[in-house]
């Protein structure tokens, strides 16, 4: 009898068994609160929204997030899995005046549906079960399809920049000279076609997070957030403008600036908490971008440019996660059984 009891309470029921791998609960809970913080900041911009190609397009993207919610839970809650909590409407205050421009509104969906696009395609090659691998493949296609409506509003309204084209070569070439300590100070070879796109996308992302951190420093209650924040601007500038700098040697078209999309509302729409995981989510997804761009950066001065912009954001992520700890607010993912 004792023998049944510890197995019983050691494996559990077996009809009760998580099937969930640790790959796949990570990948599930990860999205449940992305998705759940997504619901909030999408009914506030429903609200704020004038432009109705714009309004189309975050209405879609809300649908997306709330079917995406229901979906996980019903992962987790036939697995006897804990859902997390994530974000509820306690997290967003729907009357609040516009912060961001239509068009902000609009990259912002740009942003975030490119990072969607990267986590679906790494949960998919993570699952084991087919059942998840199934749901997160839905994910990646429902996904496209809203990053293309995205990408067709901006070049009908002309609101995103290009990335820069390239000439074709005259003829295929080999490398006949590593080039790589020498060119950090000596006479460099021109940009190729990867470390031209990673410059781009990496300027024009990490200038996203400053405009943002600049929305969130005017409307966050707590003074340590609106100071985090305002460290947040400060790095994320820097960052930017080190990759604009490189672009603009090579003679080459740098990314809009978002500053000016920003009002001077400082009434906040969303939570303290929510913000901060905003922030910490886009620190962690930066770290990701950036490290991808040193392993396929051949000139030396890029990778010890990616090296400092990689610190800084390992900085702001220390700052950022003691807040959140400090105040409750990260919620712990699922760990290994205590052996």
């Amino acid at each position: 009898m004792w023998k049944n009891s510890f197995l019983t309470n050691y494996l559990g029921d077996k009809n009760k068994v998580n099937n969930l791998t640790a790959a796949e609960v990570s990948g599930l809970w990860l999205q449940y609160m992305g998705d759940t913080m997504a619901i909030c900041v999408y009914k506030y911009f429903l609200k704020i929204v004038e432009d109705d190609e714009i309004k189309s397009i975050l209405r879609f993207a809300l649908r997306l997030a709330k079917d995406h919610v229901e979906k996980i839970k019903d992962f987790f809650e036939r697995e006897n899995f804990q859902v997390p909590i994530g974000f509820t409407e306690n997290d967003v205050n729907l009357n609040a005046p516009r912060l961001f421009s239509d068009r902000f509104l609009l990259f912002y969906s740009y942003i975030m549906t490119i990072h969607g696009l990267t986590a679906y395609s790494l949960a998919i090659i993570n699952s084991e079960r087919k059942d998840i691998q199934d749901y997160f493949m839905e994910c990646t296609i429902t996904s496209k399809e809203l990053f293309q409506k995205i990408d067709e509003v901006a070049k009908k309204q002309h609101i995103f920049s290009s990335v820069p084209s390239i000439p074709s070569p005259p003829k295929a070439e080999f490398i006949d000279s590593t080039g790589i300590i020498a060119n950090l100070f000596g006479e460099k070879r021109l940009l190729n076609g990867s470390e031209i796109s990673n410059l781009f996308f990496n300027s024009k992302k990490t200038g996203f997070v400053r405009s943002l951190s600049l929305g969130f420093n005017q409307v966050a209650v707590r003074e340590d957030v609106r100071n985090f924040m305002l460290k947040n601007v400060k790095l994320a500038g820097k960052d930017a403008d080190s990759f604009d700098k490189i672009l603009q040697q090579e003679n080459l078209p740098v990314p809009e600036n978002w500053d000016g999309e920003v009002t001077n509302s400082t009434i906040s729409p969303f939570s303290d908490k929510l913000m901060m995981f905003h922030a910490a989510f886009l620190i962690n997804t930066a770290l990701s971008y950036y490290g991808a761009a040193i392993g396929s950066s051949l000139r030396s001065d890029l990778v010890v440019n990616y090296y400092v912009v990689n610190n800084h954001a390992m900085e702001a992520g220390v700052i950022c996660y003691n807040l959140m700890v400090k105040h409750g607010w990260l919620e712990k993912q699922p760990e290994a059984g205590n052996r």
